[in-house]
């Protein structure tokens, strides 16, 4: 599947790829997830400075069985399914050298312009360091669910101790979702989620949101504050809009943090300084995530995260095009909607 332009998708034929180093690995698709990075790529083409060449596959929400493993591969065999974790780092530079990985000067990023065609295609080749087996009871659809997951799990780690807490999440997609789980599972007292989409409220409160609202029918940040009148510990941005680093300002207590995950159409975030400065607040961005799928697909095993409420509509491959269109236009209450190769 390949993108020929903007709001244009198109199903065309090429050879299966080829491993060409010893650390390859040819996998072949069997769950994919469609990502809001993809439909930034789909509807404007471009996140950033990071242009799409058309044509060009995207996706990298993935999970598959491995067909074909290079000479050196030791991690993975033929038949093994495996989660894929889209980031391939080179593990030589600064930032690999400190375990940033995912800040990596020469990071080479699945369905990324410029850096690596996607995995929406029925076979992708990836470095064996991108592969994780998957545990007996863990399903494709779960396995490709964790790479958000994984941003969800790496975000909450990264910001303050969730043992009582009480918790922002402003966006309730599947970034939200991705985050609501992990707090909830390391012991967050109370989570308040909005989202201008009343049916993805419903899917947060089902999966243990507190509070629930909708910025287009109610002042969230008096109703909220109304619950917590000395507010939040960590408010968690996860639509990339400014209104809600906004109320997230508001929400937060002196020495509170924002957790910045969404990602803007726009290049310049504002915030008042006034408001920042005096309460001291901490804001810190959120850049994908650094090393925690295998953490979360051991959390999904586990059954400490239940992700599968996530997952709302479901495509087959031909139909991927219908698939787009439906996140790209927020319709029918999607959520996560997962193409399937069968």
């Amino acid at each position: 599947m390949v993108l020929t332009g903007r709001n244009r998708i198109e199903i065309v034929e090429k050879p299966v790829p080829e491993m060409v180093r010893p650390d390859e690995v040819l996998i072949r698709m069997k769950s994919v997830g469609v990502c809001g990075s993809d439909i930034h790529y789909y509807r404007e083409g471009r996140i950033g400075r990071q242009a799409v060449q058309y044509p060009f596959t995207i996706g990298h929400e993935g999970s598959g069985i491995v067909e074909e493993v290079a000479g050196g591969v030791t991690r993975v065999k033929p038949g093994d399914r495996v989660a894929i974790d889209p980031a391939m780092p080179c593990y030589r530079c600064d930032q690999c050298r400190a375990g940033r990985y995912h800040t990596c000067r020469n990071l080479k990023f699945l369905g990324c312009p410029g850096q690596s065609e996607g995995c929406l295609q029925e076979y992708v080749v990836m470095p064996e360091e991108s592969c994780y087996r998957l545990p007996d009871n863990v399903t494709f659809d779960q396995a490709t669910l964790s790479e958000p997951l994984s941003i969800g799990v790496y975000a909450v780690d990264l910001s303050v101790p969730m043992k009582g807490a009480r918790i922002g999440i402003l966006g309730s997609g599947p970034i939200g979702i991705s985050v609501l789980l992990p707090s909830l599972a390391q012991g967050a007292d109370k989570l308040y989620v909005t989202d201008k989409i009343d049916e993805r409220l419903r899917i947060a409160a089902e999966m243990g949101a507190h509070w629930t609202g909708n910025p287009d029918k109610q002042n969230v940040v008096n109703d909220i504050l109304e619950h917590e009148p000395l507010q939040l510990d960590a408010v968690f941005e996860c639509c990339g809009k400014q209104e809600a680093v906004d109320q997230a300002v508001k929400l937060l207590k002196p020495g509170g943090k924002l957790m910045i995950i969404g990602i803007p159409s726009f290049s310049r975030w504002s915030f008042d300084v006034d408001d920042l400065r005096r309460r001291e607040i901490c804001v810190q961005n959120v850049r994908r995530q650094n090393e925690a799928v295998e953490k979360t697909l051991h959390l999904i095993s586990s059954g400490e995260l239940r992700p599968d409420r996530m997952q709302t509509h479901y495509f087959s491959y031909a139909e991927v095009a219908e698939a787009f269109e439906l996140v790209a236009g927020y319709r029918d209450g999607v959520m996560k909607a997962m193409i399937h190769f069968e």
